[in-house]
Formats: C-alpha cells, sequence, structure tokens
C-alpha cells in the first residue's frame, strides 16, 4: 500500500542533518509541507504513497522532506494524523448543524454525513495497515479510538453519567466504522442507509431511557 523510498521502509536522514528544522523557521516550513501532504492524501489516498510522490505535492524534493521529516514512516504517521484532525473538527461541525440536532440521533447523522466524504479513503486505507503491518502503523490505529470516543461523548446528552456516555460513544463508534468499510467496499448505500436507520432507533431509545445507567 504505502511504499517507502529513498531507499528503504526506515529511510532516514544522518544525524544531526538538521540543524534549523528546530527553529521558528523551519517549524513554519515544516507545517507548510505536511498541509500540502495531507492535501494529497485527501485527495489521492495511500495507494502508491512515497517520500517522491509527497515531494511533488509538496513542490520540493524528497531530500528536503527527509530533513523536516524522520522517514516516509513518520512523514505518513503526521499527515495521517492531521487529515483525521481535519475531518473530527468537520464532524463535530456537521452534528452541531444537522437537521433536527436536538437529538443524539439526528447529531450522529450529521458525523456520518462527514465522515462519508472522499478523504474517508484515505483515513480509512490508515486503519488498514495498522491490519497489515501492526508493528510500524500502530500507533494509526490507537490513536484513532483515543480521538474520537471522546469526541462522540461529547455530542451525547450532558446529564448522563460519563460511563453511559462511553458505551454509547464505543457503539456509534464501531457502528460507523462498520458502516464506512461497507460503504468502501461495496459501494451498497442502501445497506448502509438500513443500517443507520436501525442506529438510530437504538440511540433513540437509548436517550429516551433518561438518565439511569
Amino acid at each position: 500500500m504505502a511504499a517507502a523510498e529513498a531507499g528503504e521502509p526506515g529511510a532516514r536522514a544522518p544525524a544531526g542533518y538538521r540543524r534549523s528544522a528546530g527553529t521558528a523557521r523551519g517549524q513554519a516550513r515544516r507545517a507548510q509541507l505536511l498541509d500540502s501532504v495531507v492535501d494529497d492524501l485527501a485527495m489521492n489516498g495511500l495507494v502508491d504513497f512515497s517520500l517522491r510522490r509527497a515531494a511533488r505535492a509538496a513542490g520540493t524534493t524528497h531530500k528536503v522532506l527527509l530533513y523536516y521529516f524522520d522517514g516516509v514512516d513518520d512523514l505518513l504517521t503526521q499527515a495521517v494524523l492531521q487529515l483525521r484532525e481535519r475531518r473530527i473538527t468537520r464532524s463535530l461541525e456537521a452534528a452541531m448543524q444537522a437537521p433536527g440536532a436536538q437529538t443524539l440521533a439526528a447529531r450522529v447523522r450529521g458525523v456520518w454525513a462527514a465522515l462519508a466524504s472522499e478523504e474517508s479513503r484515505a483515513l480509512d486505507q490508515a486503519i488498514g495497515l495498522t491490519m497489515y503491518d501492526p508493528a510500524r502503523y500502530a500507533r494509526l490505529g490507537a490513536t484513532a479510538s483515543e480521538r474520537y470516543v471522546p469526541e462522540l461523548m461529547s455530542i451525547c446528552p450532558p446529564w448522563w453519567p460519563d460511563q453511559r456516555k462511553l458505551e454509547v460513544a464505543e457503539m456509534i463508534m464501531a457502528a460507523l466504522r462498520g458502516f464506512i468499510v461497507e460503504w468502501l467496499t461495496s459501494g451498497n448505500t442502501a445497506g448502509v442507509e438500513a443500517g443507520f436507520a436501525a442506529l438510530a432507533r437504538a440511540l433513540d431509545r437509548e436517550e429516551a431511557g433518561g438518565s439511569s445507567v
């Protein structure tokens, strides 16, 4: 899937090479480069990702990328994490702006609308990487749950106990992940919509249950 080059998967810059990368100017340049790579991932996904492809997207060379990043794995990980933050921000905005957003089910439908975008392809390919090569990409999978669950808890009714929010957030995350896999791999939008209708009914029943755990 993702290919390391300028050598091998572990290609890294020589020790002591990054003399100015940690300065304010260096950090600004690094952020600029990363933004360009993130845009490329959102548009083109992870298949055939490499330092040279990233360099073309950023309008630079792979040697410059090795100056600012600790190899292709570091660059890919940083880009995926930043792309994920973009999607989380958009998802929460969509949840609060969804029609009928006073109900949890409506807020989750707003989240789903934001998740079911083309950039989801890159992010969910990244989850695939964690299963294909966990030694290299375990961080991508672990941080997904760490980031999404608290955000999903935040759209649960505020009067619910934290444990209940956690349980429902985990259920929502598992369901939405399944819908995304189904949507990306089969294109079965009717099946996904049927599954979402069942999820919405379950959330309506959960919300109608009051504040009891």
